[in-house]
């Protein structure tokens, strides 16, 4: 069982910067891919950035150049730095950790909210 709880949502203007983070209950290091997804009201969850053990990341087209997806496993954190934030960032921003053995087993924090307006 991993435990994931994120930090950092909150209200910025459009240009801003926030940083997400998430802590998670067991040593990272032996998470096979860790990431950050996104669901904005009534749209479907969407994946934003991940990471994998090894150290590859992916990103959505729509955020690439303005997010940086990194861990920290001294920490057991993942962070999302997210810059130069538009209107249509804003959505419940979750967490999600995958082991992969035998079988696969989806992990998720509660979420939290970032809005992005004036």
């Amino acid at each position: 069982q991993v435990q994931l709880v994120e930090s950092g949502g909150g209200l910025v203007q459009p240009g801003g910067s926030l940083r997400l983070s998430c802590e998670a209950s067991v040593s990272i290091s032996s998470i096979s891919i860790m990431g950050w997804y996104r669901q904005a009201p009534g749209k479907q969850r969407e994946l934003v950035a991940d990471s994998t053990r090894g150290g590859k990341t992916n990103y959505a087209d729509s955020v690439k150049g303005r997010f940086t997806i990194s861990r920290d496993n001294t920490k057991n954190t993942v962070y999302l730095q997210m810059n130069s934030l538009k209107p249509e960032d804003t959505a419940v921003y979750y967490c999600n950790a995958v082991l992969i053995g035998p079988r696969r087993y989806d992990y998720w924090g509660q979420g939290t909210q970032v809005t992005v307006s004036s």
